[in-house]
């Protein structure tokens, strides 16, 4: 079986993880042929399992089945889904799962390795499919931007877009023409944005992170609302209820940074982060990237030392006054840079979440809760005291 949701898997070591894969899919066949159901479906009576990628896309969903259904990750806090090898008994849960729901966008890398070894037959749903992307070359910013110019921002975010989904394994084939919905605001000049479907997602070179502007959040939550409405014995009900409810809190949160961002010069509104996972949000809030310190939307690759002195040179010629480090990525190679440069690293518990959030009880342990920290981290480093959060985000 073939998905063709992702790029080139560049993170693994080739043929060593073909065999690897192989090997333990010819006993995860093994194990399953010998359960009493059929690979893939729920046995009568037993909550519907999903098996899940990421650590947001965890959360979305754990938010919409509530304890309707058992919610299975492959990753958890702290991991990256960059480079990650699923285990034996990972490939066994996806196996048996009724439903499979992925970031797409091209991020999971290794997935359809996993899915062809696990023999997965349930629903595959892609929460980014109908997202237009970022590409690397609209997202590169000049080191001599002037940031006291006006900004020509580019409507790109299709807020409010109508999801038409099939009966077909893909789930989804969307179609999303309205881009009148706010925020309208993007960080790069007009592009010929790459669309994350199951068919086309192989193809692009776009930026995965979608999830970090919270309305594409909430457009991820519909993709995957609809999605798991078509599977057996999902609770329609509670899907829906809490889809509405959880949406409003996305839309909240969304308020809620627009108005604090707003109270900062868009010429003040610099960043600079540990690697290029943050492109929608910027895109979303009008503020000016920097760089990164690894130059990639990939945390698996490294920077030169080229690299470094030229993010040095930005970062004094522009007056970026802070450098935001990662919870899941060492805070090594950007102390370094922010020593060299003059300014402040946040790092620790003041680090961004970006590729994953965080364990239980950190500032990050939910998305709703990771967008906060991150935007009141970024706030102050602007200077700016954020407001109270609305009611129905202070839970």
């Amino acid at each position: 079986m073939r998905t063709d949701l992702n790029q080139p898997n560049h993170s693994h070591d080739g043929a060593r993880a073909l065999a690897v894969l192989a090997t333990v899919g010819s006993m995860v066949v093994a194990m399953t042929g010998c359960g009493t159901g059929a690979m893939g479906s729920t046995s009568a009576g037993a909550k519907p399992t999903i098996v899940v990628s990421t650590t947001q896309v965890a959360d979305f969903t754990r938010e919409l089945v509530g304890n309707t259904a058992t919610v299975t990750p492959l990753l958890t806090a702290g991991q990256s889904a960059h480079g990650f090898d699923p285990s034996a008994a990972q490939l066994t849960a996806l196996s048996r799962a009724d439903a499979l729901v992925v970031n797409g966008a091209g991020l999971e890398v290794w997935l359809d390795d996993a899915i062809t070894a696990s023999g997965f037959k349930g629903k595959l749903i892609d929460a980014s499919a109908g997202i237009a992307l970022i590409t690397t070359d609209d997202h590169d910013h000049d080191a001599d931007h002037d940031h006291d110019a006006d900004h020509d921002h580019d409507a790109d975010h299709d807020h409010d877009a109508d999801h038409d989904h099939d009966a077909g394994h893909a789930g989804h084939d969307a179609d999303h023409a309205d881009a009148s919905a706010a925020p309208t605001a993007s960080a790069a000049p007009a592009r010929s944005p790459a669309t994350a479907t199951p068919a086309t997602a192989a193809k692009t070179t776009g930026n995965p992170h979608v999830w970090t502007d919270p309305a594409l959040a909430k457009k991820m939550v519909t993709t995957i609302t609809d999605g798991l409405s078509g599977v057996a014995k999902v609770d329609r009900a509670t899907l829906t209820a809490n889809a509405q409810r959880y949406g409003a809190s996305l839309d909240a949160l969304t308020g809620w940074i627009t108005a604090n961002i707003a109270t900062v010069p868009e010429a003040k509104r610099l960043l600079v982060t540990n690697h290029d996972a943050f492109a929608y949000f910027i895109a979303a809030y009008h503020i000016t990237f920097i760089g990164s310190v690894i130059p990639s939307f990939d945390d698996n690759a490294e920077p030169s030392a080229a690299a470094i002195d030229a993010l040095v040179t930005k970062i004094r010629a522009t007056g970026t006054t802070a450098i935001f480090s990662e919870s899941s990525i060492s805070p090594k190679t950007a102390e370094v840079i922010g020593a060299e440069a003059g300014v402040k690293v946040y790092s620790g518990p003041d680090a961004l979440y970006g590729d994953s959030l965080g364990v239980a009880g950190s500032n990050g342990d939910t998305y709703l809760k990771s967008e906060i920290h991150n935007a009141r981290v970024i706030l102050e480093s602007w200077g700016v005291t954020p407001t109270q959060l609305p009611t129905a985000l202070a839970r």
